[in-house]
């Protein structure tokens, strides 16, 4: 198969999994809207962000690492090598994930109050907090039996990834996603939204109910959406015990420095959740101990990093992980053929075409995201404090590119089973994101403490894609790296000229004040959007960035009756 032949191949089967996650993210984001204008994006919303957040940390701490990075290589070669083509080794996964994440779960609910220690800033100690602190509390057990749902659904879209099944995983979460509309239209009809003012309150039995256990019926309901499409594909699951000398011992091996991985990788995470906690909670201390002059309203803290951070990542969500789906089945067969060449090509190519998107996003971020903002959060709860996103927004960008570098290079690792080089440079990222974000953290403001936990996790992945692409290059003996500096240099001056001409165009359209409404900012970002991706697309032509023509032709196929130019 020829590279050209290959890259239409990945990127037709990524198209399936990116279509799937653009109506998954869409309905993700009327989700968020609806929370963000139900219950806003203060200390209020932070007790059930926190709450709603952990259980998807610790099922990444726990058994996350294993499902996603380790499994989809061996059920590849237990397809492959064993005589049932993997239906035993499928089984016996399966059982022993039912078996772990059951006990697991339980004794994580009874835990919950020890765990929300580690969570919460120490400011939730002021027994003028007692009452928020027992809301996150609370939102943590209703929330926590999602662990057990998470790595279902991840393990079995796994199974289906490696059966060639790649549109079930990205699609499921839609059935998530309308459950927990239908869970917040009930909670605005029922409770109303947040009252200016009362961003620091905590909830009522009755709200943490409805939320906390309609956050936990939507993980459910992503989760049975697979069983009938399993079946369909052939996979019928019967118990199986027989968990010696069958296998498993070398997925566990391997998945022990996948485990060391996102211990490190977890542990980073919660020392950022305990500082962004902070950030509300230490504004709302000091508001009502000592008068402080900055109002609590003006803080940022999880809330806001959460979103932002959902927001930049969406070409991540669409593109990167519906590329490194769709590549590591072809990277772990090249590296079980011993071809090396193979895999950097493929892996190169698939780089240079990930960063095709996320640069020009990254470069139109400052220029839309005050409008984006607008049109997003300013509803409800959030109509006056909206644009808290907006830093965190802008600054996000740069640290989505590198670790779009980093995440594409972890492939290629774990198709090579290097799993133990893996765990080392994690260690080097997260070490390196603790470190700058307590510094800058106890330099700034409660406004700005989201803004400076961005910085840190740009700083971090700056590191981790520069020490991961050096590594991996060194060890396949090259990775194209003269091809991707000449479509650096092109893409990064056709982002830029193109983000700044649309920028001038900003500054001359109606409504570049703070007095904007939400429908000028929706136009805003239609024609400014508009006006810098039409620029950058003909200056990719002009300059001949084959990389962004082949995904805009793509997207093109995928639409009916479109036909690229």
């Amino acid at each position: 198969m020829s590279d050209s032949e290959e890259t239409r191949g990945i990127l037709a089967s990524s198209a399936v999994m990116a279509s799937g996650t653009v109506v998954s993210r869409a309905s993700g984001y009327v989700r968020n809207v609806l929370l963000a204008a139900a219950i806003g994006n203060e200390l209020h919303a932070d007790l059930f962000n926190i709450g709603n957040t952990i259980p998807n940390m610790l099922f990444i701490l726990l058994a996350g690492g294993v499902f996603n990075a380790v499994l989809v290589p061996q059920l590849v070669r237990a397809q492959k090598n064993d005589t049932d083509r993997g239906e035993a080794y499928t089984n016996r996964v399966i059982t022993l994930a039912i078996l772990f994440l059951g006990v697991v779960t339980v004794i994580l609910v009874i835990a919950a109050p020890l765990l929300m220690r580690l969570y919460l800033n120490d400011s939730y100690n002021d027994p003028a907090l007692a009452a928020q602190r027992d809301s996150a509390i609370t939102f943590a057990r209703y929330c926590l039996p999602q662990v057990f749902f998470y790595g279902m659904f991840v393990l079995l879209g796994q199974v289906l990834n490696a059966r060639g099944r790649f549109g079930p995983m990205m699609w499921a979460p839609i059935a998530n996603n309308v459950i927990g509309i239908l869970v917040l239209v009930l909670y605005l009809f029922w409770f109303g939204a947040l009252d200016a003012g009362a961003g620091c309150t905590a909830f009522t039995p009755a709200q943490e109910l409805v939320l906390g256990g309609g956050a936990t019926l939507g993980i459910v309901a992503q989760v049975v959406i697979l069983l009938p499409i399993l079946r369909a594909s052939g996979v019928r699951f019967r118990p199986r015990y027989d968990f010696r000398s069958t296998g498993l011992g070398h997925t566990l091996r391997l998945g022990i420095w996948t485990v060391l991985f996102v211990i490190v990788n977890q542990v980073a995470y919660t020392v950022v959740v305990r500082l962004a906690s902070g950030g509300t909670a230490r504004s709302v201390c000091e508001h009502v101990g000592r008068h402080h002059q900055e109002a609590a309203s003006d803080a940022t803290g999880y809330t806001v990093y959460a979103a932002a951070f959902l927001f930049v990542m969406v070409p991540h969500a669409i593109i990167t992980v519906s590329l490194a789906t769709a590549i590591l089945p072809r990277l772990s067969a090249k590296a079980d053929d011993g071809d090396l060449p193979g895999l950097a090509g493929t892996l190169a190519g698939t780089l240079r075409t990930a960063l095709a998107v996320v640069i020009p996003f990254a470069f139109a971020l400052p220029l839309l995201a005050y409008d984006a903002s607008k049109v997003l959060f300013g509803y409800g709860a959030t109509a006056s404090t909206f644009d808290h996103y907006v830093p965190s927004m802008i600054l996000f960008g740069p640290g989505i590119v590198f670790f779009t570098v980093h995440y594409l290079m972890l492939r290629g690792f774990y198709a090579l089973e290097l799993n133990r080089t893996v765990f080392f440079i994690q260690c080097a990222i997260g070490a390196t994101n603790v470190v700058v974000a307590i510094l800058l953290v106890n330099e700034a403001t409660a406004a700005q403490t989201s803004p400076a936990l961005v910085i840190a996790y740009g700083a971090s992945y700056l590191l981790g894609s520069t020490v991961s692409y050096v590594m991996l290059r060194g060890r396949l003996g090259g990775l194209q790296t003269p091809a991707l500096v000449r479509f650096l240099a092109r893409i990064l001056i056709a982002a830029g000229v193109s983000t700044a001409l649309a920028g001038a165009v900003g500054r001359v359209l109606p409504g570049h004040t703070d007095d904007l409404s939400h429908a000028l900012a929706a136009v805003r970002v239609v024609v400014l959007g508009g006006i810098d991706l039409g620029l950058f697309v003909v200056l990719a032509r002009l300059m001949r960035i084959t990389e962004v023509t082949s995904v805009l032709e793509t997207v093109m196929r995928r639409i009916p009756g479109a036909r690229a130019s």
